[in-house]
């Protein structure tokens, strides 16, 4: 649900990686273009490979003045639902690269200390 302290009104590039992956089960990520945003999603899969979704919502002010979401999108809406999806697939691509830079990492520093423990 959207907060009244954001800036959900500004039309504005917004990501930002909230928490590590595994922590529970909220986003990991979120993107904005003013009042729409989207929440990336980390899962597993039965066979332990990790995917990725994204949930969207739009964000307006009740009669009361309180911050209210929908997943319902007028025509004034589609355009920016549109470029908030191609700015979720960015950013999952971009999460999928740092896991893989993460794994790689981690590979070749398992195998210089093998290789270290070997030569002893």
């Amino acid at each position: 649900m959207f907060n009244i302290h954001e800036r959900s009104l500004q039309m504005t590039n917004q990501t930002t990686r909230t928490q590590q992956p595994h922590e529970s089960n909220k986003p990991i990520d979120h993107v904005r273009l003013g009042t729409i945003r989207a929440a990336i999603w980390q899962n597993t899969d039965s066979q332990g490979r990790v995917r990725y979704n994204a949930t969207f919502e739009r964000g307006y002010l009740d009669q009361k003045g309180d911050w209210q979401s929908s997943t319902s999108y007028g025509r004034d809406d589609l355009l920016n639902l549109a470029k908030v999806a191609d700015m979720a697939n960015t950013r999952i691509h971009e999460i999928q690269a740092e896991d893989r830079e993460h794994a790689d990492r981690n590979a070749a520093t398992a195998a210089a200390a093998s290789e270290h423990v070997a030569t002893r």
